[in-house]
C-alpha cells in the first residue's frame, strides 16, 4: 500500500468533498528526475542516434511499474450527472491539520514541570487498557509523544468519559486527551488546542459499486441508508435532495441493509465505518466510495486537547508540540500504526 500525507487544510467542505492526498517530496523527486533525463538526452541523444546498432534477438519486455492513477476528484464524468468510472484504490490518506506556513512560536517550556493527562477508559483504538494493564491507544501514544517533544514528565490517568471535565475543573489533571469533540458548549467550560483529528462522514458501497467521487447529482435516484436522527441524516436531507434516503435505527441494521443490497450506499461516521470495513463483520463486502465530508455545521469542529480555562501556557505548548510532531513525521507514523484503512 502506498502511504501519502493528506493536507486537511486544503479540503473543501461543501458537497464536492473528495480528499486530495499529496506528497510534495515525491513530486520534487519526479521533477528532478525528469530534468536530469532531459539533460542526458540533450547531450547524448545525437550521438546515440548516429551510432549503428547490431541486430539483437527479441527479448521479453521488462516489467514496468504501473503509473499511479490520478486523484479521484480529477476524474471527469463521461456524461453530465454521471459518476466517473471506478478507479484503483486511493493511497492511504493521513490527515494533516497544520499549515507549514504558520509555524507556532515556541513558548517558555521551562515553566512546565509536569503534565497530568486524563483519558477515557474504553474507546479503542483511541483509548483502552493494554495487556500489561496500562493505558494504551492512539491518544495515549500521542500524549507520550507530546511529553517527549516538550521534554517534560507526564502521567496518564484513565477515567470514565463523563467524569473527565469535572476532574479537570477540580485540578485532578491538567489536560484531557480523549477524542473530545470541540463544541460551543464545551468551549464555555474549557479551552482547546488546535484539532489533531476530525471524525469525517463518508459513503460506503458494496465493492462492485465503488465510486471514486460522489456528488449530489451522482446519487439521483440511488438508495442511501443512514441512521435516523443523526447529523448524517440531516446532511443528506439538506445536500443530497435527489437521493432516496432510507433511515435505520442503529449501525447493525444500517450495515446489514447494505450487505443485503437493500440500499446502494450507506452514509455515516467514517472512523467506525473504517473499522467495520476492515473487520470480520463486513465479510469484505464493502468499501469507501468518494472522499470525506467535513462540514463543521454538521460534523463538528474536530477533536482537540482540553485544558482549564485560561491555561494559555499549556495550550500553546501543546499546540507547538503537535506541530513539531507532525513536521517530523511522527504523527504520520502514529496514524498509520492504528488505521490500516484510513477514514480520510
Amino acid at each position: 500500500m502506498v502511504y501519502k500525507p493528506f493536507n486537511f487544510l486544503k479540503l473543501p467542505v461543501m458537497p464536492n468533498l473528495s480528499a486530495q492526498p499529496f506528497a510534495v517530496r515525491s513530486r520534487q523527486r519526479r521533477l528532478a528526475a525528469g530534468l536530469m533525463a532531459a539533460v542526458v538526452l540533450a547531450i547524448a541523444g545525437p550521438a546515440l542516434a548516429q551510432t549503428p546498432q547490431a541486430p539483437q534477438a527479441p527479448k521479453a519486455a521488462p516489467a514496468q511499474a504501473v503509473p499511479a492513477p490520478p486523484p479521484a476528484a480529477a476524474a471527469a464524468p463521461s456524461a453530465p450527472n454521471q459518476p466517473p468510472k471506478a478507479a484503483e484504490a486511493a493511497p492511504q490518506a493521513v490527515p494533516g491539520f497544520w499549515d507549514p506556513r504558520r509555524r507556532p512560536d515556541r513558548p517558555d517550556l521551562s515553566r512546565l514541570t509536569v503534565i497530568r493527562f486524563l483519558t477515557e477508559t474504553d474507546y479503542p483504538p483511541f483509548n483502552f487498557t493494554g495487556p500489561d494493564g496500562n493505558p494504551a491507544g492512539f491518544n495515549v501514544d500521542l500524549a507520550r509523544a507530546l511529553c517527549d517533544e516538550i521534554k517534560v514528565t507526564c502521567t496518564i490517568q484513565m477515567r470514565r468519559f463523563e467524569t473527565l471535565i469535572d476532574a479537570l475543573a477540580t485540578n485532578r489533571g491538567d489536560a484531557i486527551i480523549a477524542s473530545m469533540a470541540v463544541t460551543p458548549q464545551l468551549r464555555a467550560k474549557v479551552d482547546f488546542t488546535d484539532p489533531y483529528y476530525r471524525a469525517p462522514a463518508r459513503f460506503v458501497s458494496r465493492r462492485d459499486n465503488v465510486m471514486p467521487e460522489i456528488r449530489p447529482e451522482y446519487l439521483e435516484g440511488k438508495k442511501v441508508g443512514v441512521i435516523a436522527g443523526t447529523s448524517h441524516e440531516a446532511y443528506l436531507k439538506a445536500m443530497f435532495t435527489d437521493a432516496e434516503i432510507h433511515s435505520y435505527p442503529d449501525n447493525d441494521a444500517l450495515r446489514a441493509a447494505l450487505r443485503r443490497g437493500e440500499v446502494d450506499f450507506i452514509f455515516g461516521d467514517a472512523i467506525s465505518l473504517a473499522f467495520w470495513i476492515n473487520g470480520t463483520d463486513s465479510a469484505e463486502c464493502c468499501a469507501f466510495s468518494g472522499g470525506p465530508f467535513v462540514e463543521s455545521r454538521y460534523f463538528g469542529e474536530g477533536v482537540g486537547i482540553a485544558v482549564r480555562k485560561g491555561n494559555d501556557l499549556l495550550r500553546q505548548s501543546l499546540n507547538w508540540a503537535l506541530f513539531r510532531i507532525w513536521e517530523k513525521g511522527r504523527y504520520t507514523d502514529l496514524w498509520l500504526r492504528y488505521f490500516s484503512i484510513s477514514p480520510f
